[in-house]
């Protein structure tokens, strides 16, 4: 077909860049993909080098582009780029574009002190309700007053109104336009505690509280946009008109058709991401969910809830890397399926504290209900539990914030291979789950940037590009499971508690 046309999504994550392009049914054509160092510090500090993140990116792209050849396809055929990122990891620059400080990562908990002194201040409930999240390391602002209050190079910066805040999709729009464009979106701004989910716009409130006024903030547009062009370092021979830039959560999401109220996406790896699209209307919201931007375009903005789970396939790692039960986390799938039950064994997996719906940074995981009788086999199950018990305690919170039922739970990442996890969730909904697509990040950007290209006419029509979604549904009787959570959440309640 001579007159097909291509879209390049760039997913620029934390460990590594992936760069995809999709033709106009959504189908990838071409792949290349770049490790991404990551600088791990004293004092639960962790970095990334600014200038290393862009170069990552334009490897990325080389590759795929010199994939996207050899298919006999001409690069010229690429209509629009679309980039998910990273979310709250930021970047802060002067006018010449060098980095004032090293970019500092999602995952930094430095400034735990700092979240300490706002939540003792009595900014809990303020922040809440203007940001829609909550007080804690995982968002930029405490992160970015850590760096004003102890680095004198990025305080006279701030002080003299020479210095430049943006998370990873700025950062690298700004470096891929030489300067030119200054911008985010409602998804990547709304993950900074500094954006306002009311007035859709940075909040000066907060801004002049955390002693930030006299920052400089990017322009937030919507997710699909034009955000300018560029030839990527001359890896094209004419500049590329940038289409969406998104959080890749909010592109995942996207990706995987959340398009409606009531739907969902889980990405089960290390963590988990669990992300509902709440609709048009700004939802209450919940000490247990964040409230954030699903996704934007020039016509509608979807808000969000969100829930961070930490530990998901971190928790079977630890068995089997210091328990030693299994060699291979395939084998967990028949271990969990050879016991009737976890014999009472349940773990709380607060490995690195407990995250969404329960926020407690400081807490430590427990093993619960070993007795003689208590084989790996139960430890196993009782791990793999863990994980469904997490996301439903996540779905609950949300359905409670927003007072809507789930309407649909895609699922993706690698557990979705772990056909007990599955089983298991899906009895616990008791609601069937819809297998994702490896590629939801990259796929959401490419396809709010055709939107806006004008590839697309509507979200309608890319609606009707979805593909069919395989199903796992519950079984006729799930009411064992049912019972097993609720004594994981008096185990979880009480144990807590107690300390």
């Amino acid at each position: 077909m001579m007159d097909q046309k291509y879209i390049l999504a760039i997913d620029q994550g934390t460990s590594s860049t992936k760069s995809t392009i999709f033709d106009e049914k959504g189908n990838a054509i071409a792949r290349g993909q770049v490790d991404l160092a990551t600088q791990f510090l004293d004092g639960g500090m962790v970095e990334q080098d600014p200038l290393g993140i862009f170069e990552n990116v334009l490897a990325s792209v080389s590759l795929c582009l010199e994939a996207f050849r050899r298919t006999g396809k001409d690069t010229g055929s690429i209509l629009s780029i679309g980039i998910s990122n990273q979310r709250e990891t930021f970047v802060v620059w002067d006018a010449n574009g060098d980095p004032l400080h090293n970019a500092v990562v999602w995952q930094c908990k430095r400034s735990i002190d700092i979240c300490n002194q706002l939540i003792n201040g009595g900014f809990k409930k303020t922040v809440k309700e203007r940001t829609g999240l909550i007080i804690d390391p995982y968002f930029s602002a405490s992160k970015l007053i850590w760096l004003y209050q102890n680095k004198d190079k990025v305080r006279a910066a701030i002080d003299t109104g020479n210095a430049y805040f943006g998370t990873i999709d700025t950062w690298l729009l700004f470096k891929l336009t030489g300067g030119k464009r200054y911008l985010t979106d409602h998804t990547n701004a709304s993950r900074t505690m500094l954006f306002n989910l009311s007035t859709l716009n940075w909040d000066t409130y907060l801004l002049a509280t955390f002693g930030l006024d006299k920052i400089n903030l990017p322009e937030v547009i919507a997710s699909s946009s034009d955000f300018g062009a560029s030839d990527f370092g001359g890896s094209f021979d004419r500049e590329i008109p940038i289409g969406a830039m998104i959080g890749d959560s909010h592109a995942a999401a996207f990706g995987e058709g959340c398009f409606e109220q009531g739907q969902a996406k889980a990405t089960l790896g290390t963590g988990c991401s669990i992300m509902m699209n709440a609709g048009t209307d700004l939802p209450s919201g919940s000490e247990g969910v964040v409230t954030t931007i699903c996704w934007s375009t020039s016509t509608r903005v979807d808000y969000g809830l969100e829930g961070v789970i930490v530990s998901c396939g971190s928790t079977m790692e630890w068995l089997r890397r210091e328990l030693t039960l299994f060699s291979d986390i395939k084998q967990t799938q028949d271990m969990a399926n050879s016991v009737l039950d976890n014999n009472g064994v349940y773990i709380i997996p607060a490995f690195s504290g407990m995250g969404a719906p329960y926020w407690q940074m400081d807490r430590k995981g427990e093993l619960l209900g070993l007795t003689f009788n208590t084989s790996k086999n139960h430890i196993v199950r009782a791990g793999l539990e863990s994980i469904a018990y997490q996301i439903r305690s996540v779905i609950d919170a949300m359905e409670n914030a927003a007072q809507l039922d789930l309407r649909m739970l895609i699922v993706n990442g690698g557990i979705i291979s772990n056909n007990f996890v599955l089983g298991f969730l899906t009895d616990l909904l008791n609601k069937p789950l819809y297998y994702g697509i490896s590629d939801a990040s990259g796929l959401g950007a490419a396809m709010l940037a055709g939107l806006q290209a004008g590839l697309f006419e509507s979200l309608e029509e890319i609606k009707a590009l979805a593909k069919p979604k395989s199903t796992v549904m519950p079984t006729i009787n799930p009411t064992s499971v049912q019972v097993n959570y609720h004594t994981w959440l008096a185990h979880v309640n009480r144990t807590y508690t107690d300390k």
